[in-house]
């Protein structure tokens, strides 16, 4: 190499490595190299290329003078052995020299683009980077056969070398813009979420010091942030929270481990309970990296407590009086009888019922029954000790658990006695309500608590039952549960099994008993429950129906009543009903009447193909008096569908005759205790009141329970719509009503006389 190539060289590669330094475009650099290297090999017959290897492929960088229309046709030839100099050095990683391609096997494939385009001579260089690897190729072209000399060995070794530059530079700042990129993106992503998060998180480091205040809101703090930054803890916080927060810190440290703390500050909005969360932070800041330093990530969970406690007082507290509520209270017993097992003592409980609230809740209605409510938990606080619970378990209901005492059976009987004498005396005071005096008088059942598993429970149960023998012997009285309440109490339960038994199989079936005109008309029939048991033969309905009620097989019950009524109407012929105003009753209690029960009266009536105009459902004054607003809405609704309602039991109840204009009923039923005192003055009375308002209201009137032949001759002179009794007929199952059917439509007597032959013969 000359001086004057050797001067033009260091020209070139100053100007080459201006431009990389100054990160120029990667085009506009690799032209200048093409440009240099040519000046100084041959500025009129060579060409030079730079082409990029792209995965597996070569694209073009530069090739000022090679024709444009071969460089497009190179674009993207595979790094290959055989394609060309270019491919096979790239492939091969070894300098290709191609001094003539007419004659070169490498070129066979590329031979005629290479000839149309004029080149006869391609010399190729793979181009690589720092840790080598293939960035692309180096190659001169010549339009006429040529081999390389020295000189330009040597000067192609320098211009690839500067490629090897340019590319890498190039790369490295596309990289580096990529990274600033995605660093500022993730920065505003993290500087969005950090600026949204509730949760409050501060850096500290190992000293204590406050370093840095992320997320969260300003109110979170006691200080406003740029007071706190730079602070010890112990300068910003109480010192009862600061202790806790260095405490945690330390252990985080020393550890590695998150530690998780809770604590409270009165901020500014009021009192907060924090969660924390202390984990420890490598290298935070790298002008000091010997400093350690904790991320506390705080959460206030005020309300999430506040809810917490609320969940704990609906769980075991009575939302009313807020006394221990039954779940409460079966722990607490629990935990009675477990100290009975430890000590020589007795808990007691005292179960307590209202005498007559149901009077006054629905006389005055649900918010005065409610404030009494609370004014009777209050007053049997008073009455106990502190040591002592009183619970509210439902309605009306209220059990006291006397605290254990080491004293005999008797003594703490005893003292149960004393307790229950003391409340009935207390309640003598009336409670003044409303501008107005109430007394309530309270039935006590007493029961000790027993030391075993299942203590509470029983003895709940057995306090239970004591106070029902002291309401059945007429209230505001206490007994202590014995023997005999207990066996009561297994015999319930016993008939509450058998009762389910016998649905299941069949036991239980509709007797009917008829309801006559004055004529002696067959007009309907009521449908009444029996129970024909295996063992005990027909037991009285009055021991089974009250079970079925609360043990909740009612319903079982009603749906063995609609299909066995249905099945009697199928049986009887049009004459044998005397005529369409023929109908069956049944008895629908205060748990039937429900929004389900005429989804089940239209499927029963569906299946068998019946018309609910031969149904009268025949609910209670009291019933209807408990549940007005809702029983006059779903009475309307199913008298929209056909069915006919009967008031069962009339003149009975506390409530007023103001409630017939409110429901839409179609018969009043007079009660058998009127019939039995029609031959009094007052009976006959009450019973002449009831038909004279039964046709002013345009309703129909039967009168149940006639056994005597003047009760039917002083009916019969009334405008009684129908009777019942058993001096027509006994209940009695289908087959048998319907013989009784058929012989009384054959031979129907008049009222007035002797009706003997009516009774059935079984």
């Amino acid at each position: 190499m000359n001086q004057q190539q050797l001067h033009a060289l260091l020209e070139a590669q100053q100007s080459i490595i201006e431009q990389i330094a100054l990160s120029a475009p990667l085009p506009k650099t690799l032209a200048l190299i093409c440009n240099g290297i040519e000046g100084l090999i041959d500025s009129v017959n060579s060409m030079s290329s730079i082409l990029l290897f792209d995965h597996g492929v070569l694209r073009k960088g530069a090739a000022p003078r090679l024709p444009a229309a071969y460089n497009d046709a190179i674009d993207g030839v595979p790094a290959q052995y055989g394609v060309g100099s270019c491919g096979t050095a790239a492939f091969t990683r070894k300098q290709v020299i191609v001094s003539d391609i007419a004659g070169d096997p490498l070129w066979k494939d590329y031979r005629a683009l290479a000839h149309q385009h004029g080149l006869a001579a391609c010399w190729s260089t793979p181009i690589f980077s720092s840790s080598d690897e293939v960035l692309g190729t180096f190659a001169i072209y010549y339009a006429f056969p040529k081999p390389p000399s020295t000189t330009d060995l040597e000067l192609i070794g320098r211009f690839t070398h500067l490629s090897s530059l340019a590319i890498e530079k190039a790369r490295s700042v596309e990289r580096e813009k990529s990274l600033a990129q995605r660093l500022q993106s993730s920065n505003s992503q993290l500087q969005a979420f950090i600026k949204e998060i509730p949760d409050l998180c501060i850096v500290i480091d190992e000293q204590g010091h406050y370093v840095d205040i992320y997320g969260g809101s300003s109110e979170l703090l006691l200080h406003q942030a740029s007071n706190v930054l730079g602070r010890h803890a112990v300068d910003v916080l109480p010192r009862n929270v600061s202790e806790i927060i260095i405490s945690a810190l330390n252990r985080s440290l020393s550890s590695g481990e998150v530690q998780t703390i809770e604590y409270e500050l009165n901020l500014p909005k009021g009192p907060r309970i924090f969660e924390g969360r202390v984990s420890p932070i490598e290298t935070y800041r790298q002008d000091t990296p010997e400093l350690r330093h904790v991320l506390l990530v705080a959460r206030d969970v005020t309300a999430a407590k506040e809810a917490q406690q609320r969940i704990q007082e609906l769980a075991f507290f009575d939302a009313l009086t807020g006394l221990p509520n039954r779940r409460l209270l079966l722990d607490r017993i629990q935990a009675m009888a477990r100290q009975t097992r430890r000590e020589p003592c007795h808990g007691v409980l005292l179960y307590i019922d209202l005498d007559d609230f149901k009077r006054i809740n629905d006389a005055l209605g649900h918010a005065v029954g409610d404030e009494l409510l609370t004014m009777v938990s209050k007053r049997i606080q008073y009455a106990i000790r502190k040591s002592d619970t009183v619970a509210r378990i439902g309605g009306d209901e209220f059990v006291v658990a006397l605290s254990p005492e080491g004293r005999t059976l008797n003594d703490v009987a005893l003292a149960a006695a004393q307790v229950a004498q003391s409340l009935q005396t207390d309640f003598s005071t009336p409670f003044e309500l409303y501008n107005g005096e109430y007394r309530i008088t309270v039935s006590i059942g007493i029961s000790v608590v027993g030391r075993d598993e299942n203590a509470a429970a029983e003895a709940l149960k057995q306090a239970d039952a004591a106070m029902y023998q002291a309401k059945s012997q007429g209230g505001n009285q206490f007994f202590h549960y014995d023997s005999a309440m207990k066996k009561a109490a297994d015999t319930r339960l016993l008939i509450e099994r058998e009762i389910g038994a016998g649905l299941l199989e069949g036991q239980f079936q509709a007797f009917f008993q008829p309801q006559l005109d004055k004529q002696g008309k067959l007009v309907g029939a009521e449908a009444l429950a029996r129970w024909q048991h295996p063992e005990r033969g027909l037991v009285p309905p009055a021991d089974f129906i009250p079970v079925t009620e609360q043990c909740g097989l009612v319903d079982n019950l009603l749906d063995v009543m609609l299909k066995d009524s249905c099945k009697l109407l199928q049986s009887l012929s049009s004459s044998m009903k005397s005529g369409d105003g023929f109908t069956i009753s049944i008895n629908i209690s205060a748990k039937q009447f429900t929004d389900s029960l005429e989804g089940k009266l239209q499927r029963i009536l569906s299946e068998f193909d019946l018309s609910p105009q031969l149904f009268k459902l025949e609910l209670t004054e009291s019933m209807l008096m408990e549940h007005s607003s809702e029983a006059s809405l779903r009475i309307r609704k199913l008298r929209k569908l056909g069915f006919r309602f009967s008031i069962d039991d009339f003149g009975t109840g506390y409530s007023s005759l103001a409630y017939l204009h409110t429901f839409a009923v179609d018969e009043l039923k007079i009660d058998s205790s009127f019939i039995k005192r029609l031959d009094q003055t007052d009976g006959l009375a009450i019973v002449d009141t009831i038909i004279a308002l039964t046709q002013y209201l345009g309703f129909t009137t039967v009168a149940e329970g006639v056994e005597e032949q003047w009760q039917v001759d002083l009916l019969s002179s009334r405008n009684v719509s129908a009777m019942q009794g058993y001096i027509f007929a006994r209940p009695m199952p289908a087959e048998d009503f319907l013989a009784w059917s058929r012989a009384h439509i054959t031979n129907t007597p008049p009222l007035a006389c002797s009706l003997e032959a009516l009774e059935p013969q079984h």
